[in-house]
């Protein structure tokens, strides 16, 4: 007997209900959920401090040269023809009714805008370097530590931004402990690329499960139930039993992604091409390689400004091919998407897909190993170690005394009001390390080098 085949409706996904609100969030001149959505998350402060974290080239000091917060403002602008693209289509095949497309490109929008909210500073290597320092204190006697839970150290150990974006979106930013942010439950959805705790994803992958949105984990324990009731509310096909649950992405998921995936590896090359680490022809070739047209010719101004301009042009034209090859892909692979099955990439799946692996490949050979990069990744990671290093005495004195803030010593008090700790919801080891967390995740690149620097007495 064959499993019937589960979809998911479109009813569902689009649900604008807010997070943690009740239905009376209306503006006078009404404007559209999903522009409530962006214009919050604009206008937060983890978004703005996404202007200081790293993209690729970490603390550069060229103006033109990419950070995370103009990579998410470009991600979204993707991520919007993309939706504009499928949302036609949708409503053309009846799949939406008339007019959501709006609502389809806007909440890709605003998942986009988001997608980087919760990544700390120096990039994936800031990622790397707090994790690294959680293992190494889970094999330390310090019960600030040893206290945990087995099944809890991992989302420390493995640091995700993705469940760290969660969590700042979701609860702690704007209305803490009450909604977050307090986006439309159908942005939460297409946001969350990883819906699965890491403990339940490390499992599902040792059992040889190789769904793509097993990869990494994208909720923190902390956000765990909170995030099975949004799930519920989309209809997103849950797997597992009811302790073991995890979730098929919601639809919209493979379009922010692939905003993502077009926007660094494609701008990625333009920023080499600035930073001097790839030269003109490398990255005019390479972007010219996703045109399925004639060749564009070279450009008539040699000159380095005309040079810069051609590049430009040449990412541009190479955007706009990718979009629609990742619409087609969409369409192409929509019923496998809808039952969850689907379990690629929108780029992998698309007519460019061998050009971008080409791509990926001379950036992993080329960008990523730049002499620059790898000293100032390596001096990153020492620098969120000291920060961490720095700040623990304030936890392990706050356990001490029983989690009592008033209660804790003068030094411990005058260093976390030096490096303006949030002790707030700190009530047990499980909570006092995402403390530690959300403060060095949330620092920018420069801020961390500050606050290194003051706690090491320099």
């Amino acid at each position: 007997m064959t499993k019937d085949i589960t979809m998911m409706n479109w009813s569902q996904l689009l649900h604008t209900g807010r997070n943690g609100e009740q239905a009376k969030d209306n503006d006078n001149f009404r404007r559209e959920p999903y522009i409530i959505d962006s214009d919050r998350i604009s206008f937060s402060a983890p978004f703005r401090r996404l202007a200081n974290k790293t993209q690729v080239h970490p603390l550069h000091d060229h103006d033109h040269i990419h950070h995370r917060l103009i990579h998410s403002v470009e991600t979204a602008s993707v991520g919007r023809s993309l939706g504009m693209g499928i949302g036609q289509w949708l409503e053309d095949e009846g799949h939406i009714a008339a007019g959501e497309r709006h609502t389809i490109a806007g909440m890709i929008q605003a998942a986009c805008l988001a997608h980087d909210i919760g990544n700390p500073p120096f990039g994936h290597s800031g990622e790397s370097a707090i994790g690294a320092w959680f293992a190494e204190k889970f094999e330390t006697s310090a019960s600030l530590f040893t206290d945990l839970s087995d099944h809890l150290k991992p989302e420390f150990i493995d640091f995700e931004g993705n469940a760290q974006g969660f969590r700042i979106i979701s609860r702690l930013e704007m209305y803490r402990n009450d909604g977050g942010i307090r986006l439309s439950h159908g942005v939460l959805g297409a946001f969350t690329k990883y819906p699965v705790t890491a403990d339940i994803q490390i499992k599902e992958k040792a059992d040889g499960n190789s769904y793509c949105g097993l990869k990494k984990f994208g909720v923190f324990h902390s956000e765990a139930d909170h995030f099975h009731d949004i799930a519920d509310i989309l209809g997103l096909i849950p797997e597992g039993a009811a302790t073991h649950r995890w979730y098929r992405r919601h639809p919209l998921v493979f379009l922010v992604e692939a905003a993502d995936d077009i926007c660094y590896n494609i701008v990625d090359l333009e920023d080499a091409y600035t930073s001097g680490d790839l030269s003109f022809e490398e990255v005019d070739t390479k972007l010219q390689s996703l045109f399925r047209k004639t060749k564009i010719t070279s450009p008539a101004d040699t000159s380095p400004q005309g040079l810069a301009e051609h590049i430009a042009h040449m990412r541009a034209l190479a955007i706009g091919n990718a979009v629609g090859a990742c619409i087609e892909a969409f369409k192409t692979h929509f019923g496998a998407i809808m039952s969850g099955t689907f379990t690629s990439g929108l780029v992998e799946e698309s007519a460019n897909a061998r050009e971008f692996s080409a791509i990926k490949k001379l950036a992993n050979d080329q960008l990523f190993t730049a002499p620059r990069k790898t000293k100032l990744e390596v001096s990153g990671r020492a620098t969120i170690h000291n920060v961490l290093n720095g700040i623990t005495p304030v936890f392990t004195a706050l356990q001490a005394k029983n989690w009592n803030a008033d209660k804790i010593g003068a030094y411990e008090t005058q260093l976390a009001r030096a490096v303006e700790l949030d002790l707030r919801d700190v009530t047990d080891s499980y909570s006092a390390l995402h403390a530690m967390a959300d403060y060095t995740s949330g620092m920018t690149d420069r801020y961390a080098v500050k606050i290194s620097r003051m706690l090491a007495g320099i």
